[in-house]
């Protein structure tokens, strides 16, 4: 059975740091890797993405500011995120993406909360 499992979110005051991790199981091999958010109200957004051979892109929000890394060995992504602002406040999901046909898989969510 496919499960994502994420972990690192929390409390951090603006301007500090915080490291997220999403371990993908049962899955021998995977396209993109993503990290999503959701704020309370909003729709979820895309926040940053990689690709199997390391390609990355962000948001412009978090340009700068984030980077997204993955593992392969591991099957983990991860999510550096530095300077972080109270609009980063908000749940983040992980999401997968699996061959041939691009299945997605999406983590539980995490909570990421910055005070100002």
């Amino acid at each position: 059975q496919v499960q994502l499992v994420e972990s690192g979110g929390g409390l951090v005051q603006a301007g500090g740091s915080l490291r997220l991790s999403c371990a993908a199981r049962s899955i021998f091999s995977i396209n993109d890797m993503a990290w999503y958010r959701q704020a309370p109200g909003k729709q979820r957004k895309l926040v940053a993405t990689i690709s199997s051979g390391g390609a990355t892109n962000y948001d412009d929000s978090v340009k700068g500011r984030f980077t997204i890394s993955r593992d392969n060995a591991k099957n983990t992504v991860y999510l550096q995120m530095n300077s972080l602002k109270s609009e980063d406040t908000a749940v983040y999901y992980c999401n997968v993406r699996v061959p041939p046909i691009n299945t997605a898989y999406w983590g539980q969510g995490t909570q990421v909360t910055v005070s100002s």
